[in-house]
């Protein structure tokens, strides 16, 4: 027997899920561990082999997304990166755009540039927007700048010069000279990176991966050494933020695009048994500890975006959002991630308002109810004093929880300052929470001109089920469905990812002017660059499938939209109107169209197309009912308490209702009804 791993790091807890050829599994969550993280991937791994009899020789393959990434851009706690551009173009990364996240904010404080003023260097050259050289590169500024940057100690090195997209040589040669003067640095050309034109974004993407480049490396090694010391050699494959996965060789050198790889797994996941389980259309929520990501899955297609923002305190990749992080021009899934978790910290400002978040207490100390140390109130605690959890039986009894506690913590800092009821007080923390999380799944849907009634809500994460309904209510949408292991789904989703990479090139013509031989003849160099990256990583030409993409736009706009290319140009002019009104509501018959950038995308299928098989049932039985509040409308309730499978014996069941397993709480309140599906999720209506 071969297992698969597929390990989620979150900002609470780690999910592990064992899937087994034969279709068994197991998984497992275990506290995160913030100071080395590869500690608790390790704990995880080693407690289900112990547990299942599996030995480190059956491991076949580990597919890991992390939010390392995310992390250290968040937290400023990237590598010293220093930057070499061309002579005049030293300030791109402060200038940005003329962008503003909060109309009519003039002084909103953008976050500081990744590479301070300091270590930014200018060389002389100058290539031309067709790659012709207008003014030969000065070796001897670059050596300058080398020596200077090798002096100042930095760890990586962002190399972007003007128009290296269009030729790549003046990069390439300062990449040797810097190379020549500091070995041991990450050195990062954009030509490499994202050969696409737009200065600003691609210096930014630029900068990000020489930021993380030192990170990643170092993280992956210590993973490596973890994973060596339980005995296993399995190869590891890293989720990257477009939902595909990558090696550890390629995510090493390319970091960059593993920015949102933790949230990208879960929607992969939806979007994958979604599109069998009758849910093609649906919008996804994801709340963890930390943070609540939602996305949108229509007819089975997975959004994707190449204009992103990380670094914003919502990270939205809306075109009419931006301003407020730091722009990353590479292929993300379509995802709006805001700081609204089981652990977010609940606080009352002097005026008397309650807040939920962004702060979080993690996974140390965490909640008060955790017992480990948190003094602040958290969303979690005021679940509890709810009724809505468990407090013996959180991860199967591992994680006990101290209700009192949790109670007393939310009394003293919250209901007395507000004067109010500890269960009221309790439920408006729950609410003001709830209407946090509108936000993001408005923002993949009513933003974008989708009717949220027009979809089912895929609910998973730890607190996801806890939440679904009463985000559902908000929002009017008539179905909630909870899939199987709902509070480890985005390590489940990991083994539903191929094997994919991707390669652009800038193409800047008129649509009407692109050239057959011309287009053949670039598209045929990208597949042999690709084809090179697959066999470097043991990958037969055979086993690699590849399709052409060609970015498109009206004359003169700032966005593109990506579509299949097409030798018939008149039909990818069409399919490009047909996706213009499907994403911005209307077209323009009578504009030019432009291609900017052409791209191919290459996959290697390496998923399982069977669902994984219910998880057992936790140890001991679930108490028959217990107390749970909610709300001033319906108040308090004794509430029937159920697994799923014994919900699955029983048919459907009107609220309220709790279903509890290892992993996650789903929450039926008043109004709504649950059952178990043919497939085993569970599938909530609004009567």
């Amino acid at each position: 027997m071969q297992y698969r791993v597929g390990i989620d790091i979150g900002g609470t807890f780690t999910d592990i899920v064992l899937a087994g050829d034969g279709g068994s599994r197991a998984h497992c969550k275990v506290l995160t561990t913030p100071d080395d993280f590869g500690r608790a991937i390790a704990d995880g791994i080693a407690q289900l082999m112990t547990r299942h009899g599996v030995l480190p020789g059956q491991i076949a393959r580990i597919v890991h997304a992390t939010t390392v990434a995310t992390n250290a851009i968040l937290e400023g706690k990237g590598a010293a990166t220093g930057l070499v551009t061309t002579e005049g173009f030293r300030d791109v990364l402060e200038m940005r755009r003329l962008r503003i996240p909060e109309m009519y904010t003039l002084g909103y404080p953008k976050p500081p540039p990744l590479v301070p003023r300091r270590l930014r260097f200018e060389v002389g050259e100058r290539m031309g927007p067709r790659g012709e050289v207008r003014r030969p590169l000065d070796e001897a500024s670059a050596r300058e700048a080398a020596a200077r940057l090798a002096a100042a100690g930095v760890d990586a090195v962002a190399i972007a010069l003007l128009h290296s997209y269009a030729n790549p040589a003046h990069e390439r040669r300062v990449a040797e000279i810097v190379a020549a003067a500091l070995p041991n640095a990450f050195i990062t050309c954009s030509s490499d990176i994202l050969p696409e034109i737009r200065e600003y974004e691609r210096t930014s993407t630029t900068v990000i991966n020489a930021y993380l480049g030192p990170i990643l490396r170092g993280y992956f090694a210590s993973l490596r050494k973890h994973l060596e010391a339980l005995g296993i050699a399995a190869p590891v494959d890293i989720m990257k933020s477009d939902g595909g996965v990558m090696s550890v060789r390629m995510a090493s050198e390319k970091p960059a695009y593993l920015v949102e790889s933790g949230p990208a797994a879960g929607v992969i996941g939806a979007a994958k048994l979604g599109a069998r389980e009758n849910a093609r259309d649906c919008l996804t929520l994801d709340m963890g500890g930390t943070t609540a990501k939602a996305s949108i899955v229509e007819r089975g297609q997975v959004a994707r975006t190449g204009d992103y923002e990380v670094g914003a305190g919502i990270n939205l990749s809306s075109k009419l959002v931006m301003g407020g992080g730091y722009a990353l021009k590479l292929p993300v899934i379509d995802i709006s991630e805001i700081g609204a978790g089981g652990g977010s910290i609940v606080s009352v400002d002097r005026g008397g308002l309650l807040h939920v978040g962004p702060k979080s207490a993690g996974a140390a100390p965490g909640p008060v109810a955790y017992g480990r140390g948190g003094a602040d109130p958290t969303f979690t605690d005021a679940v509890v004093a709810l009724g809505y959890l468990n407090p013996a039986r959180l991860l199967g009894g591992d994680l006990p929880l101290d209700a009192a506690k949790a109670r007393a913590v939310l009394d003293e800092r919250v209901a007395k300052p507000l004067g109010r009821d500890l269960r009221d007080t309790a439920y408006g923390i729950f609410e003001v929470a709830c209407g946090t999380m509108v936000r993001a799944v408005k923002a993949v849907s009513t933003y974008r001109g989708r009717d949220p009634r027009d979809f089912a809500l895929f609910a998973f994460g730890g607190n996801g089920p806890v939440v679904g309904a009463a985000i559902a209510d908000l929002l009017e949408m008539r179905e909630v469905v909870i899939p199987l292991a709902p509070g480890v789904f985005s390590a489940v989703g990991l083994l539903l990812s191929d094997i994919e990479q991707e390669k652009s090139r800038a193409f800047l013509r008129p649509l009407s002017a692109v050239g057959a031989g011309e287009i053949e003849a670039i598209y045929a160099e990208i597949e042999r660059a690709l084809r090179d990256d697959f066999a470097a990583d043991g990958y037969r030409d055979a086993e690699v499938s590849l399709a052409r993409f060609a970015d498109l736009r009206y004359a003169g706009q700032a966005h593109e939209l990506s579509v299949p290319f097409s030798a018939d140009r008149a039909a990818m002019a069409e399919a490009f109107g047909a996706e213009h009104a499907r994403t911005y509501g209307h077209r323009a018959e009578a504009e030019a169209v432009e291609c900017v950038a052409l791209r191919v995308k290459g996959r290697v299928a390496k998923a399982r197309a069977e669902p994984p098989p219910p998880p057992p049932e936790a140890s001991g039985e679930a108490p028959a009912s217990r107390q749970a509040y909610f709300g001033p409308r319906h108040g308090q309730a004794e509430t029937p308490v159920l697994t799923r499978a014994a919900l699955a014996a029983s048919g459907t069941r009107a609220g309220p209702l709790i279903v509890e397993e290892y992993d996650s709480t789903t929450i039926v309140p008043p109004g709504w009804s649950a059952r178990v599906d043919a497939a085993g999720n569970v599938r909530l209506s609004r009567e």
